[in-house]
Protein backbone atom coordinates (compact mmCIF):
# COMPACT_ATOMS: atom_id res chain seq x y z
CA UNK A 1 0.00 0.00 0.00
CA UNK A 2 0.83 3.63 -0.80
CA UNK A 3 1.47 6.16 1.78
CA UNK A 4 -0.62 9.24 1.82
CA UNK A 5 0.35 12.85 0.95
CA UNK A 6 0.98 14.82 4.03
CA UNK A 7 -1.99 16.79 5.88
CA UNK A 8 -0.82 19.56 4.38
CA UNK A 9 -0.37 18.48 0.65
CA UNK A 10 -3.90 17.03 0.81
CA UNK A 11 -5.37 20.00 2.20
CA UNK A 12 -3.57 22.25 -0.35
CA UNK A 13 -4.82 19.88 -3.30
CA UNK A 14 -8.35 19.66 -2.80
CA UNK A 15 -8.34 23.30 -2.39
CA UNK A 16 -7.17 23.91 -5.89
CA UNK A 17 -9.90 22.33 -7.17
CA UNK A 18 -12.75 24.27 -8.52
CA UNK A 19 -15.88 22.31 -7.64
CA UNK A 20 -18.72 25.40 -7.17
CA UNK A 21 -22.16 24.88 -7.48
CA UNK A 22 -24.78 27.17 -8.66
CA UNK A 23 -27.99 27.29 -9.80
CA UNK A 24 -26.43 29.68 -12.77
CA UNK A 25 -25.01 27.13 -15.54
CA UNK A 26 -22.24 29.75 -16.15
CA UNK A 27 -21.06 29.26 -12.34
CA UNK A 28 -21.68 25.63 -11.95
CA UNK A 29 -18.53 23.48 -12.12
CA UNK A 30 -18.40 19.58 -11.80
CA UNK A 31 -16.68 18.01 -8.90
CA UNK A 32 -15.32 14.81 -11.44
CA UNK A 33 -11.65 15.68 -10.90
CA UNK A 34 -11.88 16.02 -6.60
CA UNK A 35 -13.76 12.64 -6.76
CA UNK A 36 -11.23 11.11 -8.70
CA UNK A 37 -8.25 12.89 -6.20
CA UNK A 38 -10.16 11.34 -3.70
CA UNK A 39 -10.53 7.91 -5.01
CA UNK A 40 -7.01 7.64 -5.65
CA UNK A 41 -6.03 8.39 -2.15
CA UNK A 42 -8.34 5.93 -0.78
CA UNK A 43 -7.74 3.44 -2.89
CA UNK A 44 -3.65 3.65 -2.05
CA UNK A 45 -4.75 2.88 1.50
CA UNK A 46 -7.18 0.06 0.69
CA UNK A 47 -10.28 0.66 0.45
CA UNK A 48 -12.48 -0.08 -2.63
CA UNK A 49 -13.96 3.11 -3.91
CA UNK A 50 -17.19 3.72 -6.59
CA UNK A 51 -17.54 6.47 -8.09
CA UNK A 52 -21.54 7.28 -9.12
CA UNK A 53 -22.90 9.95 -11.66
CA UNK A 54 -25.83 11.59 -10.13
CA UNK A 55 -28.12 11.41 -11.84
CA UNK A 56 -29.69 14.50 -13.37
CA UNK A 57 -27.18 16.40 -12.93
CA UNK A 58 -24.58 19.25 -14.31
CA UNK A 59 -21.61 16.18 -14.69
CA UNK A 60 -21.39 15.57 -10.77
CA UNK A 61 -20.44 12.40 -9.12
CA UNK A 62 -20.75 11.12 -5.50
CA UNK A 63 -17.54 8.96 -3.99
CA UNK A 64 -18.08 6.16 -1.64
CA UNK A 65 -14.99 4.33 -0.49
CA UNK A 66 -15.40 0.84 1.82
CA UNK A 67 -12.55 -1.03 3.95
CA UNK A 68 -13.82 -3.52 5.50
CA UNK A 69 -16.91 -5.52 4.76
CA UNK A 70 -20.47 -6.14 5.91
CA UNK A 71 -23.18 -3.80 7.61
CA UNK A 72 -23.09 -1.34 10.60
CA UNK A 73 -19.87 0.64 11.42
CA UNK A 74 -19.26 4.57 10.85
CA UNK A 75 -19.68 6.23 7.71
CA UNK A 76 -17.89 10.00 7.49
CA UNK A 77 -19.80 11.96 5.13
CA UNK A 78 -19.41 15.33 3.15
CA UNK A 79 -20.19 17.54 0.57
CA UNK A 80 -17.13 18.37 -2.14
CA UNK A 81 -18.76 21.23 -3.51
CA UNK A 82 -18.71 25.32 -3.22
CA UNK A 83 -20.36 28.41 -2.94
CA UNK A 84 -19.40 30.51 -5.66
CA UNK A 85 -16.67 33.14 -4.07
CA UNK A 86 -16.93 37.02 -4.49
CA UNK A 87 -14.59 37.89 -6.99
CA UNK A 88 -12.82 41.21 -5.69
CA UNK A 89 -13.49 40.79 -2.44
CA UNK A 90 -10.84 37.99 -1.36
CA UNK A 91 -7.52 39.34 -0.16
CA UNK A 92 -6.16 35.74 -1.03
CA UNK A 93 -6.32 33.45 -3.99
CA UNK A 94 -9.81 31.46 -3.01
CA UNK A 95 -8.28 28.26 -4.83
CA UNK A 96 -4.62 28.14 -2.98
CA UNK A 97 -4.41 27.22 0.22
CA UNK A 98 -3.01 30.10 2.18
CA UNK A 99 -1.67 30.07 6.12
CA UNK A 100 -1.40 33.16 7.86
CA UNK A 101 -1.02 34.29 11.78
CA UNK A 102 -2.60 30.37 12.52
CA UNK A 103 -5.42 30.44 10.11
CA UNK A 104 -5.56 28.87 6.88
CA UNK A 105 -7.32 30.32 3.96
CA UNK A 106 -9.37 29.20 0.90
CA UNK A 107 -12.87 28.56 -0.77
CA UNK A 108 -13.98 25.49 1.20
CA UNK A 109 -11.40 25.43 3.96
CA UNK A 110 -14.51 25.16 6.55
CA UNK A 111 -17.25 24.48 4.34
CA UNK A 112 -16.25 21.80 3.58
CA UNK A 113 -13.96 20.23 1.07
CA UNK A 114 -11.02 20.51 4.17
CA UNK A 115 -13.02 17.79 5.91
CA UNK A 116 -11.48 15.39 3.82
CA UNK A 117 -7.89 16.28 4.08
CA UNK A 118 -8.58 15.60 8.15
CA UNK A 119 -10.57 12.27 7.47
CA UNK A 120 -7.53 11.26 5.50
CA UNK A 121 -5.03 12.23 8.00
CA UNK A 122 -6.83 10.25 10.74
CA UNK A 123 -7.18 7.31 8.20
CA UNK A 124 -3.11 7.70 7.93
CA UNK A 125 -2.76 7.35 11.80
CA UNK A 126 -4.38 4.02 12.56
CA UNK A 127 -3.68 0.03 11.35
CA UNK A 128 -7.17 -0.27 9.37
CA UNK A 129 -6.61 -4.28 9.22
CA UNK A 130 -7.62 -4.03 13.24
CA UNK A 131 -10.91 -2.88 12.32
CA UNK A 132 -13.35 -5.31 13.07
CA UNK A 133 -16.44 -2.95 11.06
CA UNK A 134 -16.38 -1.55 8.11
CA UNK A 135 -15.19 2.38 7.64
CA UNK A 136 -17.52 4.04 4.84
CA UNK A 137 -16.40 7.79 3.55
CA UNK A 138 -18.55 9.40 1.30
CA UNK A 139 -18.32 12.50 -0.78
CA UNK A 140 -21.44 14.10 -2.38
CA UNK A 141 -22.06 16.71 -4.93
CA UNK A 142 -24.54 19.86 -4.72
CA UNK A 143 -24.95 20.12 -1.00
CA UNK A 144 -24.99 23.65 -1.76
CA UNK A 145 -27.88 24.02 -4.43
CA UNK A 146 -29.83 21.31 -4.60
CA UNK A 147 -28.47 19.01 -1.96
CA UNK A 148 -29.07 16.66 -5.52
CA UNK A 149 -25.64 13.76 -4.01
CA UNK A 150 -27.56 13.25 -1.13
CA UNK A 151 -31.09 12.76 -2.35
CA UNK A 152 -29.91 10.28 -5.22
CA UNK A 153 -26.96 8.47 -2.84
CA UNK A 154 -29.77 7.61 -0.34
CA UNK A 155 -32.56 6.23 -2.76
CA UNK A 156 -29.98 3.38 -4.56
CA UNK A 157 -27.92 2.69 -1.60
CA UNK A 158 -27.73 -0.52 0.30
CA UNK A 159 -25.65 0.67 3.47
CA UNK A 160 -26.72 0.46 6.68
CA UNK A 161 -23.61 1.64 8.93
CA UNK A 162 -24.10 1.85 12.72
CA UNK A 163 -23.86 5.79 12.85
CA UNK A 164 -22.82 8.84 10.86
CA UNK A 165 -20.92 12.25 10.95
CA UNK A 166 -21.77 14.54 9.28
CA UNK A 167 -18.25 16.91 8.93
CA UNK A 168 -19.66 20.51 8.74
CA UNK A 169 -17.96 23.22 10.51
CA UNK A 170 -19.34 23.60 13.83
CA UNK A 171 -16.63 24.27 15.27
CA UNK A 172 -16.12 20.37 16.54
CA UNK A 173 -19.32 20.68 18.21
CA UNK A 174 -21.86 18.16 17.87
CA UNK A 175 -25.32 18.98 16.37
CA UNK A 176 -28.18 16.75 16.67
CA UNK A 177 -31.03 18.41 15.27
CA UNK A 178 -31.78 21.48 12.14
CA UNK A 179 -34.79 22.72 11.48
CA UNK A 180 -35.27 21.94 7.39
CA UNK A 181 -35.83 24.70 4.50
CA UNK A 182 -38.90 25.14 2.15
CA UNK A 183 -38.71 27.58 -0.97
CA UNK A 184 -41.63 29.00 -3.07
CA UNK A 185 -42.55 31.55 -5.72
CA UNK A 186 -45.59 33.35 -6.01
CA UNK A 187 -46.42 34.48 -9.18
CA UNK A 188 -49.53 36.61 -9.84
CA UNK A 189 -50.40 37.43 -13.49
CA UNK A 190 -53.08 40.68 -13.62
CA UNK A 191 -54.12 42.56 -17.14
CA UNK A 192 -52.46 45.65 -17.76
CA UNK A 193 -54.08 49.03 -18.43
CA UNK A 194 -53.78 52.32 -18.33
CA UNK A 195 -53.85 53.94 -14.34
CA UNK A 196 -56.36 56.58 -15.20
CA UNK A 197 -58.82 53.50 -15.14
CA UNK A 198 -58.00 51.13 -13.04
CA UNK A 199 -61.26 49.35 -13.15
CA UNK A 200 -60.38 48.19 -17.03
CA UNK A 201 -57.35 46.22 -15.68
CA UNK A 202 -56.73 43.71 -12.65
CA UNK A 203 -53.63 45.02 -10.62
CA UNK A 204 -51.40 41.96 -10.09
CA UNK A 205 -50.12 43.74 -6.96
CA UNK A 206 -53.35 44.81 -5.73
CA UNK A 207 -53.77 40.52 -5.64
CA UNK A 208 -50.78 40.09 -4.41
CA UNK A 209 -51.63 41.92 -1.08
CA UNK A 210 -54.61 39.76 -0.45
CA UNK A 211 -52.59 36.54 -0.64
CA UNK A 212 -49.49 38.20 1.26
CA UNK A 213 -52.37 38.33 3.82
CA UNK A 214 -53.48 34.89 3.59
CA UNK A 215 -50.14 33.81 4.15
CA UNK A 216 -49.11 35.79 7.26
CA UNK A 217 -52.41 33.91 8.37
CA UNK A 218 -50.29 30.90 8.22
CA UNK A 219 -47.39 32.23 9.75
CA UNK A 220 -48.87 33.46 13.01
CA UNK A 221 -50.92 29.25 12.52
CA UNK A 222 -47.41 27.86 12.56
CA UNK A 223 -45.70 30.17 15.60
CA UNK A 224 -49.04 28.93 17.94
CA UNK A 225 -49.19 25.40 16.85
CA UNK A 226 -45.64 24.17 16.79
CA UNK A 227 -43.11 24.49 19.07
CA UNK A 228 -39.66 22.77 19.71
CA UNK A 229 -38.09 23.82 23.16
CA UNK A 230 -34.42 23.20 22.06
CA UNK A 231 -34.54 25.80 19.94
CA UNK A 232 -34.00 29.26 20.13
CA UNK A 233 -36.51 30.26 17.63
CA UNK A 234 -38.77 27.06 18.91
CA UNK A 235 -41.55 27.28 16.28
CA UNK A 236 -41.76 26.98 12.26
CA UNK A 237 -40.64 30.72 10.32
CA UNK A 238 -42.10 32.06 7.58
CA UNK A 239 -40.29 34.93 5.77
CA UNK A 240 -40.95 37.12 2.91
CA UNK A 241 -37.58 37.20 0.96
CA UNK A 242 -38.35 39.30 -2.19
CA UNK A 243 -41.27 40.73 -4.23
CA UNK A 244 -41.28 42.21 -7.85
CA UNK A 245 -44.02 43.70 -9.67
CA UNK A 246 -44.84 46.44 -12.26
CA UNK A 247 -42.81 48.32 -14.27
CA UNK A 248 -43.91 51.61 -14.81
CA UNK A 249 -45.89 54.27 -12.64
CA UNK A 250 -48.81 54.83 -14.92
CA UNK A 251 -49.28 51.53 -15.78
CA UNK A 252 -51.71 48.88 -14.02
CA UNK A 253 -49.39 46.27 -13.01
CA UNK A 254 -49.62 42.81 -14.86
CA UNK A 255 -47.12 40.95 -13.03
CA UNK A 256 -46.22 40.68 -9.80
CA UNK A 257 -44.12 37.40 -8.00
CA UNK A 258 -43.31 37.05 -3.96
CA UNK A 259 -40.89 34.53 -3.10
CA UNK A 260 -40.58 33.21 0.85
CA UNK A 261 -39.58 30.50 2.55
CA UNK A 262 -40.75 28.26 5.60
CA UNK A 263 -37.44 26.62 7.76
CA UNK A 264 -39.89 23.38 9.40
CA UNK A 265 -39.37 21.96 12.67
CA UNK A 266 -37.90 18.82 12.88
CA UNK A 267 -40.46 15.53 12.13
CA UNK A 268 -42.85 18.20 10.19
CA UNK A 269 -43.87 16.16 7.59
CA UNK A 270 -43.46 18.39 4.06
CA UNK A 271 -46.42 17.29 2.80
CA UNK A 272 -48.87 18.44 6.05
CA UNK A 273 -47.06 22.33 5.01
CA UNK A 274 -47.86 21.32 1.68
CA UNK A 275 -51.15 20.93 2.13
CA UNK A 276 -51.96 23.73 4.64
CA UNK A 277 -50.03 26.29 2.16
CA UNK A 278 -52.47 25.39 -0.65
CA UNK A 279 -55.53 25.74 2.12
CA UNK A 280 -54.38 29.01 3.26
CA UNK A 281 -54.36 30.57 -0.46
CA UNK A 282 -57.26 28.00 -1.54
CA UNK A 283 -59.60 31.33 -1.79
CA UNK A 284 -57.01 33.02 -4.02
CA UNK A 285 -57.16 30.55 -6.30
CA UNK A 286 -61.21 29.85 -6.38
CA UNK A 287 -61.35 33.80 -6.98
CA UNK A 288 -58.69 33.86 -9.34
CA UNK A 289 -58.07 30.16 -10.66
CA UNK A 290 -54.97 30.45 -13.09
CA UNK A 291 -53.91 34.08 -12.67
CA UNK A 292 -51.72 32.36 -9.82
CA UNK A 293 -49.18 29.96 -9.86
CA UNK A 294 -47.18 28.79 -6.62
CA UNK A 295 -43.70 26.62 -7.41
CA UNK A 296 -40.92 25.41 -5.54
CA UNK A 297 -38.21 27.70 -6.18
CA UNK A 298 -35.67 24.14 -4.53
CA UNK A 299 -36.33 20.68 -3.60
CA UNK A 300 -37.65 21.10 -0.33
CA UNK A 301 -35.52 19.96 2.46
CA UNK A 302 -36.89 18.19 5.66
CA UNK A 303 -35.97 19.27 9.62
CA UNK A 304 -33.52 16.67 11.21
CA UNK A 305 -33.32 15.27 14.28
CA UNK A 306 -31.51 12.69 15.65
CA UNK A 307 -32.48 10.94 19.56
CA UNK A 308 -30.47 11.49 21.89
CA UNK A 309 -30.82 8.20 23.41
CA UNK A 310 -28.79 7.10 19.60
CA UNK A 311 -25.89 5.54 20.87
CA UNK A 312 -23.58 8.00 18.63
CA UNK A 313 -25.23 10.79 20.56
CA UNK A 314 -24.17 9.03 23.80
CA UNK A 315 -20.75 8.37 22.19
CA UNK A 316 -19.41 11.74 21.27
CA UNK A 317 -20.68 13.44 23.96
CA UNK A 318 -18.56 11.43 26.13
CA UNK A 319 -15.71 12.33 24.24
CA UNK A 320 -16.50 15.95 23.75
CA UNK A 321 -17.66 16.10 27.40
CA UNK A 322 -20.49 18.64 26.01
CA UNK A 323 -23.88 18.04 24.98
CA UNK A 324 -25.59 18.06 21.61
CA UNK A 325 -26.75 21.15 20.19
CA UNK A 326 -29.27 22.38 17.96
CA UNK A 327 -29.01 24.59 14.76
CA UNK A 328 -31.22 26.57 12.11
CA UNK A 329 -28.82 25.87 8.83
CA UNK A 330 -29.21 23.08 7.00
CA UNK A 331 -27.08 20.04 5.95
CA UNK A 332 -27.53 16.95 4.56
CA UNK A 333 -28.43 15.41 7.31
CA UNK A 334 -32.23 14.85 6.88
CA UNK A 335 -31.22 12.41 3.88
CA UNK A 336 -28.09 10.61 6.12
CA UNK A 337 -30.31 10.07 8.54
CA UNK A 338 -32.35 7.91 6.64
CA UNK A 339 -29.85 5.29 6.66
CA UNK A 340 -28.58 5.51 9.98
CA UNK A 341 -28.21 7.94 13.34
CA UNK A 342 -26.52 10.65 12.03
CA UNK A 343 -24.50 13.60 13.94
CA UNK A 344 -23.45 17.08 12.14
CA UNK A 345 -19.45 17.66 13.74
CA UNK A 346 -16.46 18.99 11.63
CA UNK A 347 -13.37 21.54 12.44
CA UNK A 348 -13.90 24.89 11.39
CA UNK A 349 -16.72 27.55 11.96
CA UNK A 350 -20.03 28.14 10.39
CA UNK A 351 -19.46 31.61 10.70
CA UNK A 352 -16.66 31.07 8.29
CA UNK A 353 -19.06 29.90 5.87
CA UNK A 354 -20.01 31.21 2.22
CA UNK A 355 -17.82 34.41 3.24
CA UNK A 356 -15.06 36.28 1.57
CA UNK A 357 -11.76 35.06 2.86
CA UNK A 358 -13.02 31.96 4.40
CA UNK A 359 -10.81 30.41 6.61
CA UNK A 360 -9.94 27.69 8.94
CA UNK A 361 -8.30 27.93 12.13
CA UNK A 362 -5.17 25.95 12.75
CA UNK A 363 -6.46 25.40 16.12
CA UNK A 364 -8.57 22.31 14.55
CA UNK A 365 -6.13 20.59 13.27
CA UNK A 366 -5.22 18.52 16.47
CA UNK A 367 -8.21 18.07 18.31
CA UNK A 368 -9.83 16.71 14.58
CA UNK A 369 -7.05 14.61 14.00
CA UNK A 370 -7.85 13.07 17.60
CA UNK A 371 -11.25 13.04 17.69
CA UNK A 372 -11.82 11.40 14.54
CA UNK A 373 -9.47 8.92 15.51
CA UNK A 374 -11.63 8.06 18.70
CA UNK A 375 -14.62 8.20 16.49
CA UNK A 376 -13.39 5.06 14.03
CA UNK A 377 -11.66 2.76 16.58
CA UNK A 378 -14.75 3.51 18.88
CA UNK A 379 -17.33 1.96 16.42
CA UNK A 380 -15.11 0.09 13.37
Amino acid sequence: MKKLPAFLDMYSQLIAIPTISSIEKKFDQSNRTLIELLATWLQNVGFKTEILAVENSQHKYNLLATYGEGQGGLLLAGHTDTVPFDEGRWTFDPFKLTEKDGKFYGLGTADMKGFFAFVLDAIAQIDLTKLTKPLRILATADEETTMLGARTFIQHTHIRPDCAIIGEPTSLRPVRAHKGHIGKGLQIIGKSGHSSDPAKGINAIELMHQATGYLMQMRNELKEKYYHADFAIPYPTMNFGSIHGGDAVNRICACCELQFDIRPLPNMQLADLENMLRDKLAPMFEQYGDRLTLRNLHEATPGYECEHTAQVVQVVEKLLGEKCEVVNYCTEAPFIQQLCPTLVLGPGSIEQAHQPDEFLSSEFIQPSRELLTKLIYNFC
